[in-house]
C-alpha cells in the first residue's frame, strides 16, 4: 500500500518541538501514526490530548481498555492498530486464546460477562453506529455515569484511529 500522506521527520520542523516532546513524553517515541498527523499540529495536538486521556487517564482497567481497541481493530481491519495493542493487551493480562477470540465474528466465550457485555457495546458502536435502549440499559447496571462515558469514548476514539490509518495507509 502507499502512503497517502507524507510522514513528518521528528525533528525536521522547528515549529513542532513542543508537540512532538509531548507525544515523546507520552508515548515513548513518535510512531508512523504521529508522524502523519504533525502535518496539521493543531490535530496532533487534540488528537495527542484526546487519546493520552483514553489511554493513560482513564479510570477504566487497562485490560478492559485494550480488548475494547483490539476489537475495534479487528472490525476496521485496521492490522496497524492490532499489532500496536495486541503485547498491551498481553501486558494487561489478556491471554492468546482471548486475543484469537477476539478475531471472531462475534465474541460470546472467554471473557467475563461485564467484558462480553462491553465487546457485545463495542460492536454495535463499530457496525450499527446506533446503540439500542435495551443494550445500554444493560451497560447502565454495570458501569457509572464516568465509566459508561469512558468506554463509549475508548470505542469511538479507537474507530477514529482505525479509520484515519486506513484512510490514509498508515502503518506496515
Amino acid at each position: 500500500m502507499n502512503k497517502r500522506i507524507q510522514e513528518v521527520l521528528p525533528g525536521s520542523r522547528p515549529e513542532l518541538a513542543e508537540i512532538e516532546a509531548k507525544i515523546l513524553k507520552e508515548r515513548g517515541r513518535i510512531s508512523p501514526l504521529y508522524q502523519v498527523l504533525l502535518n496539521s499540529p493543531e490535530i496532533a495536538k487534540g488528537w495527542e490530548t484526546l487519546l493520552s486521556a483514553v489511554r493513560n487517564r482513564s479510570s477504566l482497567p487497562a485490560r478492559l481498555r485494550e480488548i475494547m481497541i483490539l476489537r475495534v481493530a479487528v472490525i476496521n481491519r485496521a492490522q496497524f492498530e492490532f499489532d500496536a495493542h495486541a503485547p498491551i493487551a498481553r501486558k494487561e493480562g489478556v491471554s492468546e486464546e482471548q486475543i484469537e477470540l477476539l478475531q471472531q465474528d462475534k465474541v460470546i466465550r472467554g471473557f467475563s460477562d461485564i467484558e462480553i457485555l462491553v465487546l457485545e457495546l463495542t460492536d454495535v458502536m463499530t457496525k450499527q453506529i446506533q446503540v439500542p435502549d435495551e443494550l445500554y440499559d444493560q451497560v447502565k447496571v454495570h458501569f457509572n455515569d464516568q465509566e459508561i462515558l469512558e468506554v463509549v469514548t475508548t470505542i469511538s476514539a479507537y474507530n477514529m484511529v482505525s479509520r484515519l490509518l486506513n484512510a490514509l495507509h498508515v502503518g506496515h
